[in-house]
């Protein structure tokens, strides 16, 4: 077994590799760039080699780097992680002449799986059903537009070399065909040097199902089952599951099958996935085999209790698979959210900041559920513009879906980010989505289900007055501690008023309110005359100035984020945003009297939706646009994001050009 092994990666899976590795009593290496000096994974692992500047084209993606890195500290072998060196088959083969080990595939597994125009061609020879496309390299716009015309529309424009949705266009005209073709070569080329495409039929209210394997040196290789990847945003996965609320066994097998048939062909012998499109009649098509760990590879070892990371370690050291097929069990549900640093109110555009406060829930095991955080960050770390935006992959794992559902609503509810804008409010309020819940899912789900971009679940009902509740509560506490404190509020001997009334989503609850610090507290809502109503009884460790309140609420757990304002808090739970001001009687009388606060008018500006680099401007001052044209491109986490016109106009100046970096916000153009 290897003493020392060097991991060619950054954040959460450098992490995550370390993690295992010292359970196995290897020693780690890390790689940093400029941007990563105080990274955690630069801390965890045993020693750390600087590679270059923040450009991942300068540092991570540089094979000479990661080489002299590995030999000058003594490595025996390298893991590549997910991205970056993972797919290139030019990194193991430079490895191997520096006698070093690749803990991954054999170049020529990575050749046929990786490039994914050879894919396509491999698993036909091996009899795998594959998506009707155009395999060959696409010269320009024009082939392009001629080959989906031919293919029949929508069509997939995906990057040859590509992953995790970078590279990746639907297109259902010729016009976005143009516009897809463009885009796709350029984030590829910016992502993975490569800027090939290919394009194939799209699946109308497809699934995406894939199917991990492992292989090993001496010809074995076996399947995982499978991991539902089809709660997606611009082809990107954001919910992944395991197993598929939509195989039986019969399917399963058979598309387990496919995907060891697939491997075996290519002579697989480390970790991999093959993934598969699938209509909701269960039928499946295959559609790119990736040669490396997944992202979600946590929920696949939730299900089996196999680490993969240790596999391939001992896979890449020689050691044959010490686990046959029928030693595979599917055991419970596994959800995984990927938590990322991007704002859900404004189409998922990334952010980038520093984490002002990064609190996770508690890992472990009790009562049957599971719950894990893979994470590269910490409090004080930053989200930087170079990398993948992604925070974190919080997974819970339980004996039914619908349970492990609710664990990840919990857990969610109880993560704590502050300094940056995060999608925990929308993947909160997806766990409640009834057709989420009912796993009736397609790659459609987000575009589907929030046409007009997501919004917060409303404050209504039970959880309305339970939201009321607990904000009097913290507000009762708060007093309480004042008065305790010596001088504060005229001292312990004062009383004050119990009634208070809460403002909250539009109406205004009053409720009389009784308890103190370390003691439940007794919540009593009046009706419209004044009359006792519901009664919630409310116990909490929770302290003043603790950003997440937990707890019980009539006996019921419940975690909610909790964030002062002035005369109230912001609460979220269970994606609720809302706002509660906490008033006296008097104060609530007098503040019905304050007049409401107009925002200023900014529908002449286009503004840059999310910090970035400023790629292309499409217009000049004089010019008039109709609704949808494009009038800029911005680049932020190796995505590019085309802005188009909400409606018919003309441009009055033009305030940014390319190669400017904009913060959120940032005038791009000003409109007559």
């Amino acid at each position: 077994m290897f003493k020392k092994i060097l991991i060619a990666n950054r954040g959460e899976i450098a992490c995550r590799v370390i993690k295992t590795a010292r359970l196995m009593g290897i020693k780690t290496v890390a790689v940093f760039s400029d941007a990563d000096r105080e990274a955690m994974h630069v801390e965890m692992a045993d020693e750390a080699v600087h590679i270059g500047p923040a450009a991942a084209a300068q540092s991570y993606l540089v094979i000479d780097k990661i080489v002299e890195a590995a030999t000058r500290t003594g490595a025996e072998a390298v893991h590549p992680g997910y991205g970056f060196l993972s797919e290139r088959e030019a990194f193991p083969v430079a490895l191997a002449k520096a006698g070093i080990v690749f803990i991954g595939p054999n170049p020529k597994a990575i050749a046929a799986m990786g490039d994914k125009i050879e894919s396509k061609k491999a698993a036909n020879a091996a009899k795998v059903s594959t998506v009707p496309g155009y395999l060959g390299e696409i010269a320009d716009i024009a082939q392009a537009a001629k080959i989906a015309d031919e293919i029949g529309y929508p069509v997939m424009i995906k990057a040859s070399a590509g992953g995790g949705g970078k590279g990746m266009r639907i297109a259902y005209s010729r016009a976005e065909v143009a516009d897809g073709y463009t885009s796709s070569r350029s984030e590829a080329k910016a992502s993975f040097g490569d800027d090939r495409v290919f394009i194939e039929k799209f699946i109308v209210n497809p699934r995406h199902i894939e199917i991990q394997v492992l292989g090993d040196k001496h010809g074995n290789v076996i399947h995982l089952g499978e991991r539902e990847c089809s709660i997606q945003r611009r082809n990107q996965k954001v919910i992944e599951e395991a197993p598929s609320p939509l195989l039986d066994e019969k399917t399963r097998a058979a598309m387990g099958a496919q995907a060891v048939a697939l491997a075996k062909a290519v002579g697989y012998d480390s970790a991999g996935t093959v993934e598969f499109v699938a209509g909701q009649d269960r039928s499946f098509f295959f559609l790119e085999m990736n040669t490396r760990l997944q992202v979600e590879h946590p929920v696949t070892e939730l299900i089996t209790g196999i680490d993969l990371v240790e596999q391939m370690i001992r896979v890449a050291a020689g050691e044959p698979l010490r686990i046959k097929q029928a030693d595979v069990k599917l055991k419970g549900w596994a959800v995984e959210s990927r938590i990322y640093a991007e704002d859900p109110y404004r189409n998922f555009l990334p952010s980038i900041g520093r984490l002002v406060k990064y609190r996770p829930p508690r890992e472990g095991v009790a009562n049957g559920i599971t719950v894990r955080n893979d994470t590269g960050v910490g409090e004080g770390g930053e989200i930087s513009l170079f990398y993948d935006p992604m925070i974190a992959k919080l997974v819970t794992h339980a004996g039914t879906r619908l349970a492990a559902i609710d664990a990840q609503a919990e857990a969610l509810d109880a993560f704590c980010i502050e300094g940056i804008q995060h999608n925990i409010p929308f993947l909160t309020s997806l766990m409640q989505h009834p057709r989420w819940r009912m796993g009736k899912i397609s790659t459609g789900f987000i575009k589907e289900e929030f046409p007009d971009g997501f919004q917060p679940r409303p404050a209504v009902g039970a959880e309305l007055e339970l939201l009321a509740g607990v904000a009097a509560s913290i507000d009762h506490l708060n007093n309480n501690r004042r008065r305790d404190i010596t001088g504060q509020m005229g001292g312990p001997n004062v009383r004050f008023a119990a009634r208070r009334v809460v403002h909250l989503a539009g109406r205004a609850l009053a409720m009389d309110v009784a308890g103190h610090i370390g003691h439940p507290t007794y919540v009593t809502l009046l009706d419209a005359k004044g009359t006792l109503g519901r009664s919630l009884e409310i116990v909490s460790a929770w302290w003043p100035g603790e950003p997440v309140w937990t707890g019980t609420i009539n006996g019921q757990p419940a975690a909610i984020q909790v964030r002062n304002v002035l005369n109230g808090f912001d609460l979220a739970y269970r994606g609720i945003q809302a706002r509660a001001h906490v008033f006296t009687e008097r104060e609530a009388a007098l503040a019905a009297l304050m007049p409401a606060k107009v925002a200023a008018d900014m529908s002449k500006f286009l503004l840059c939706p999310m910090p970035g680099l400023v790629k292309a401007i499409h217009v000049k001052a004089g010019q008039d646009v109709k609704a949808g044209d494009n009038l800029a491109v911005v680049e932020a986490m190796k995505m590019e994001n085309i802005l188009r016109a909400e409606r018919d106009g003309r441009v009055s100046s033009v305030k940014a050009k390319e190669g400017d970096s904009l913060a959120v916000d940032a005038v791009i153009l000003e409109f007559a």
